[in-house]
């Protein structure tokens, strides 16, 4: 028996108590000279569809996303699995609708401290990991605090970085007060703005295992708030989380600065890469994992970071792969967070377990051939908020804009055709009423299918 494959079904399955007391240290690798393609995937945390000179920002510099966008493929139509943190992460990481997973909101730091997602969830990692590949993760986790939720027991061989929705970004301290940096399952101080941390472990990652192939995971923290540039100061202190977003009253001159703080930390990954001769056998891609909230720009979409107007799930996205991927090509195929998952597994060429099936499909032939995708329909649901894509129109049912409190009572439909009007101005509900009701039949169908066998969490 593979004693990958024993040994993580061995720790995904023991008590809580006993989980606890041993962190597993992965051993995965190939033989050296093994040319199978290595996979980076950098992901930001609450970056705008429009904050990147790539999709149109001219007040944020970010010349090395953008040369990734060059040499790559750029999405114009990419989506977030969910709104907001937790769900796009589940969905990233399982190849699901995170409605399966149970995790349909935040895991916040205050009421869900005993919460996350089930073990018995399979992950990219751990799919790589049982093929032979080194796994890393460096920065946020979000999917569960206590040790039992840890990364390294999700099939990663390494962690570094918090498992909060945020921290300061020197001090390290989560909005509760508490101290929040971990290696591995040790809690532990390390000294650093954590995007120049999270670059720094990436780094050190990708020579470690320059000879063997490696999945390596950057969640940044930027430039999800408290806002702070690296020459601020630390906010947050133990016991004393406040101010939440940070004591800088120019928001906007540090969203600019974290943001291109983390496009100088693209750079030296993608330097390193190159530097170490593995640029033509590694996978980038790069996303963000919901919409914008102010200070950031969602370009000409509406609605912000929470909500389901396109604004709030409709992501920059950015594959880069030189000798498969032709720079400078542009798609606008419609995919969403939980594509990643087969898309990394064909990649790799590592088999599904069996029992796994995901709700994603492989983008590949997108990336290396210009193809289309097989028609499908898209949903998204977050609280009383729900849509549904097939094509290009897009259902919305009870949207609400910016903080405005969802409102009970009936449901408010609306239709919008996004192939002519992607900023939801045009409301086509009475004009279309036999395709609002086919879509809202399929709406109704799916969420009865992601509740049946729902895993909920642990």
């Amino acid at each position: 028996m593979d004693t990958r494959i024993s040994r993580r079904h061995l720790l995904k399955t023991v008590g809580a108590g006993a989980a606890s007391l041993v962190c597993p240290r992965g051993t995965a690798g190939g033989e050296v000279g093994d040319q199978r393609p290595n996979i980076i995937l950098i992901m930001a945390d609450d970056l705008g569809y429009g904050d990147l000179g790539c999709y149109g920002n001219e007040k944020i510099a970010t010349p090395n996303i953008d040369a990734l966008a060059k040499g790559g493929m750029r999405f114009t139509d990419f989506h977030s699995n969910g709104a907001v943190c937790s769900p796009t992460r589940a969905a990233l990481l399982t190849g699901r609708y995170q409605q399966r997973c149970g995790v349909e909101g935040v895991i916040t730091a205050k009421k869900h401290r005993d919460k996350g997602m089930a073990l018995t969830e399979v992950t990219f990692a751990e799919v790589l990991k049982d093929a032979g590949y080194a796994t890393g993760l460096f920065g946020k986790w979000h999917l569960g605090y206590e040790v039992r939720f840890n990364p390294t027991r999700q099939g990663f061989d390494a962690f570094r970085g918090y498992v909060s929705g945020n921290v300061d970004y020197h001090s390290h301290i989560d909005q509760t007060g508490i101290e929040d940096w971990w290696r591995d399952c040790d809690k532990v101080r390390e000294t650093g703005y954590t995007t120049d941390l999270v670059t720094g472990h990436g780094v050190r990652f990708i020579e470690r295992h320059k000879d063997a192939p490696f999945c390596l995971y950057l969640p940044h923290e930027a430039p999800h708030y408290p806002y702070q540039g690296r020459r601020d100061k630390a906010d947050r202190k133990p016991g004393h989380p406040e101010p939440i977003r940070g004591s800088r009253a120019d928001t906007v001159g540090a969203y600019k600065e974290m943001v291109e703080a983390m496009d100088g930390g693209v750079g030296r990954i993608v330097r390193t890469v190159e530097r170490l001769g593995l640029a033509r056998r590694t996978f980038i891609f790069f996303c963000s994992d919901n919409g914008a909230v102010r200070p950031g720009s969602n370009g000409p979409l509406a609605g912000w970071k929470g909500t389901l107007w396109e604004g709030g799930h409709r992501v920059p996205a950015i594959a880069y792969w030189p000798g498969k991927i032709r720079p400078g090509t542009v798609t606008d195929q419609t995919a969403m967070t939980m594509d990643l998952l087969p898309t990394m597994a064909a990649v790799a060429g590592a088999p599904l377990p069996s029992g796994l099936t995901p709700d994603g499909v492989d983008l590949s032939p997108v990336l290396e051939r210009g193809g289309k995708l097989p028609e499908r329909t898209l949903f998204w649901r977050a609280g009383r908020q729900k849509a549904a894509r097939k094509g290009a129109w897009k259902l919305l049912v009870n949207p609400r804009r910016g903080r405005q409190r969802r409102q009970a009572g009936p449901a408010r439909v609306h239709l919008y055709n996004l192939a002519e009007d992607a900023g939801e101005r045009k409301d086509l509900a009475s004009a279309e009423r036999k395709r609002v009701k086919g879509l809202r039949a399929e709406l109704v169908a799916w969420e009865q299918t992601v509740s049946v066998n729902v895993t909920r969490q642990a």
